[in-house]
């Protein structure tokens, strides 16, 4: 049940008041800096031997001088494909079909050559895979492993039909998105989540900030890099690695677009209309994305608490159940352009505004029961409404040098600004004689304006003929906000504006936290089939914030804090096989770290609701974490297998503890239920070992296997608490892929996910089962989608806590199966491509709802 533990909605509105709530309504920036786009390559696949047009191929282009990912294409109907706005430079072409061999052509764009023509490229049937008479039209996802990363096409994923950004990750392989949207990989929620490479204002529901990964449709979003041991390249906050999400960008001619209407199961609704317009050297781009979606909930907790008081030992037993409703509307704007100058360069300005408006209503039932005593019960009404308004802006600059093949100058710059008012009320009344209020009411105002502002400067250089560069970069970052939580009483909910503040429980607060940093990487072939990375990067991190309470209370603290670290990262690699990335093993480490912020080190309370509170510590260190992996890909024919290995330690991790307030309790009064806290600690070391296995294979023409799983054992050395604890944890991801006839695709998939432990408990096993379909219409001018999430509704969220002095379980079931039926309509060079989704429901009735 969301309000008693302290509600999810509720916790999501006092994350705007913490450190790193700066982020956690944005959207994305927008496209990414182009590259200097001034070649392109073009051609035709043909069968060899009939000569037949060889449709729907994924046709990847790679870097020459490390394969790194570039861009990928699709062979039309008559088998011609063309990839527009390459940088200069040599390249490898690799097709991939599920019934012919894989081929690689290599070919080199220069100023005196900026196209290329590749016709008549010859296919040859897969021996192990005969043509019958179903046209295999639905392909892959494609997944590339580079030098430290794994790229995985989403596009083609039918799964994400009518999600978010968190619902394509929980398709991700290594990646998991529990019920609460809450990010995580090898069991830590502690990451870096970038859009386009540059920091979107996106923070992680489970690295202290709300997660606002459901603001970001979808059909945006083209690939997602994971990063488990990233380089010195990038910032070192995330000790579970970074996943950066790649946005869709269009580069043909003329104006292009989407636009889609999607209606859900029980008033969920959402639009979208996406456009752009390339005419010679300018990209123009505005699209529009709206949402209103109204959800289902109820939960039940139970709490045994044992309290040392006057008349000795007691025992207190709580039960709490509640239903409620939450009401989601959001509206955003993206405009923006891309603009290619003269002597290889390019610049893009994109701004992004938007509003959301939150309003969630929940009652309750609380019964208490001390030692044999008699059972007092009270029933409760919690109401928020939350409103937001923010705006995004980013710009960027390349620079490239037709003499000099590989080297790159770009400069990015961006911001996020966010204004939110959040009111809580909160009312009770006895379970008998209602509506006579048992007590006043309670509401607690947070009013938070919070800014993000970046800048940040990468170089390139080609080393030993291109076989190898040198990487250097600046940047800082600035996050600040300024706020005042104001608590106090009101004497009817169907009059907010008779507010009582109660000043000595009330309080404005700064915060600021800027981070200059650099580094410098270096990678280069070791001679053979070795090659290695290698880098280094420094950050210095200032934190300074303050608070003050209300009405000249003398109730204040200030915080200031300076350290500067250094993070190395490396990775040595080695080739199996005859061909680039076909059989390749890897080794990686880097250091990373996680950063507490202000309000986790604030020594003051912010009451969540009149029974529970947080307490920031004002010892709190960061925490680090080496991590290392070993990693092996095998690609045999259409399969890729990849496994590997890892291990990351932490020190000082930080745990989130619960605890009951005793003196808080006994001053509620009798039948107001146990008033917990909530604070954080670094508890000592925790320890993740474990094992990775993905595999995507075809089983036939018309049926395609995604498997990904992992196990490992998590060690909490919470010496703090004076306790170890492990277990093993294991996650499985099935995904079927099938296609009926050339324009039908049917996906089913599922996930489960074992019980994980917690500083104090554990958080137990959930999974779910999800159904997508997808028709395409008009000659691939239009599609019809339908996806039902959690199809047997078994979605849920369960936690236990088991200390001492606390005994608590809590179950918390959202509205997760929902229906989604959508339309998308294609505009002009667009099309509906097969087993690949454009545009879908935009909601957030996905996976978990």
């Amino acid at each position: 049940m969301k309000t008693f533990t302290p509600p999810s909605f509720l916790s999501r509105a006092n994350h705007l008041l913490l450190g790193t709530a700066v982020a956690m309504l944005a959207l994305p920036f927008g496209a990414s800096a182009q590259t200097g786009g001034f070649g392109s390559v073009s051609g035709n696949l043909v069968e060899e031997g009939s000569g037949q047009p060889v449709p729907f191929s994924d046709v990847l282009l790679l870097r020459a001088a490390d394969s790194t990912f570039v861009a990928v294409a699709q062979s039309s109907e008559r088998g011609g494909f063309k990839a527009l706005a390459l940088p200069y430079g040599t390249y490898l072409l690799r097709v991939q079909d599920l019934n012919y061999r894989v081929l690689r052509r290599r070919f080199t764009l220069t100023a005196a050559a900026p196209t290329v023509e590749l016709s008549g490229l010859k296919m040859t049937a897969a021996t192990a895979t005969k043509l019958g008479e179903v046209v295999v039209t639905g392909q892959k996802a494609t997944v590339v492993e580079e030098l430290g990363k794994r790229v995985i096409n989403v596009e083609k994923d039918l799964g994400s039909i009518g999600g978010t950004a968190a619902n394509v990750l929980q398709n991700v392989p290594s990646v998991s998105v529990d019920v609460n949207g809450t990010v995580s990989m090898r069991g830590t929620s502690n990451l870096t989540i970038l859009i386009d490479g540059k920091p979107a204002g996106v923070s992680n529901g489970g690295a202290g900030g709300g997660p606002r990964l459901d603001q970001i449709p979808a059909s945006r979003i083209a690939q997602v890099e994971v990063i488990t041991n990233p380089s010195a390249k990038y910032d070192a906050s995330g000790g579970g690695g970074v996943i950066n999400l790649i946005t869709k960008k269009e580069v043909k001619n003329g104006t292009n677009g989407t636009a889609a209407f999607n209606l859900g199961t029980q008033d969920k609704y959402s639009a979208g209309l996406s456009l752009s317009r390339k005419q010679g050297k300018a990209t123009w781009q505005a699209s529009y994305d709206g949402r209103d979606e109204t959800y289902q909930n109820h939960g039940h907790r139970e709490q045994t608490a044992r309290l040392l008081t006057a008349q000795g030992l007691q025992t207190v037993n709580t039960t709490q159940n509640g239903i409620g409703r939450e009401r989601h509307a959001n509206h955003s704007l993206q405009v923006g352009v891309d603009l290619e100058l003269p002597k290889n360069q390019s610049l893009s300005l994109h701004v992004s505004p938007g509003t959301e408006l939150n309003i969630e209503s929940e009652g309750q039932l609380l019964t208490q029961q001390t030692d044999n005593g008699p059972v007092q019960r009270t029933r409760g009404q919690q109401d928020l409404d939350v409103k937001v308004k923010l705006l995004n802006y980013d710009g960027s600059y390349c620079r490239t040098w037709e003499k000099h093949e590989g080297r790159e100058l770009t400069a990015n710059f961006g911001g996020v600004v966010i204004d939110a008012g959040v009111p809580v009320v909160q009312q009770q009344y006895a379970e008998a004689g209602a509506p006579t209020i048992a007590q006043p009411g309670t509401r607690q105002q947070l009013d938070v304006v919070a800014n993000i502002q970046f800048g940040q400067v990468d170089y390139v250089h080609p080393l030993l003929a291109g076989k190898g560069r040198l990487e250097a970069g600046l940047k800082v970052e600035r996050q600040s906000n300024r706020g005042s939580n104001g608590f106090g009483f009101t004497n009817s909910e169907s009059r907010p504006n008779d507010f009582q503040n109660d000043p000595t429980r009330s309080l404005t607060y700064t915060f600021e936290q800027v981070v200059p940093a650099g580094y410098v990487t270096m990678q280069r072939p070791l001679g053979g089939k070795w090659s290695a990375q290698a880098g280094l990067r420094g950050e210095l991190t200032h934190n300074a914030g303050t608070v003050q309470g209300g009405a000249g209370i003398e109730q204040r603290g200030s915080l200031t804090q300076d350290y500067f670290n250094l993070f190395p990262s490396a990775t040595l690699s080695r080739e199996l096989g005859k061909e680039a990335g076909q059989n390749r093993l890897q080794l990686s480490y880097a250091r990373r770290l996680d950063r507490p912020n202000f309000m986790q080190q604030l020594p003051l309370a912010i009451y969540q609701d009149p029974r529970s509170y947080r307490l920031g510590n004002p010892r709190l260190r960061a925490e680090f974490s080496h991590n290392i992996e070993l990693g092996h890909q095998l690609s045999l024919g259409q399969a890729t297998i990849t496994t590997t290995v890892f291990a990351r330690i932490t020190t000082d991790a930080v745990q989130r503890l619960r605890y009951v307030d005793t003196l808080a309790t006994r001053l509620a009064g009798p039948g107001a239920g146990l008033v917990t806290a909530e604070t954080y600690l670094n508890a000592g070391r925790t320890t993740n070992l474990g094992a990775e296995f993905s595999l995507n294979q075809p089983l036939t023409k018309w049926w395609r296997l995604n498997a990904s799983s992992s196990v490992y054992r998590a060690q909490i050395a919470s010496n703090g608490l004076g306790t170890n604890r492990q277990a093993l944890v294991g996650t499985l991801r099935l995904a079927n892929n099938f296609t009926i006839r050339p324009t039908l695709d049917v996906q089913l998939s599922g996930n489960l996910h074992s019980a994980q432990i917690t500083a104090q408990g554990r958080q137990l096993a959930q999974g779910q089962l999800d159904l997508a379909l997808r028709q395409r219409l008009f000659s691939d001018r239009a599609a019809l989608t339908l996806r039902i999430s959690d199809l047997l509704n078994t979605q849920q969220n369960r936690n236990e806590i088991q200390t001492d002095a606390l005994t608590s379980y809590r179950y918390n079931k959202d509205e997760s199966r929902v229906g989604w039926l959508g339309f998308t309509w294609y505009i002009g060079a667009s099309k509906a491509k097969p087993g690949r989704i454009e545009s879908a429901p935009q909601g957030g009735g996905g996976f978990g709802g």
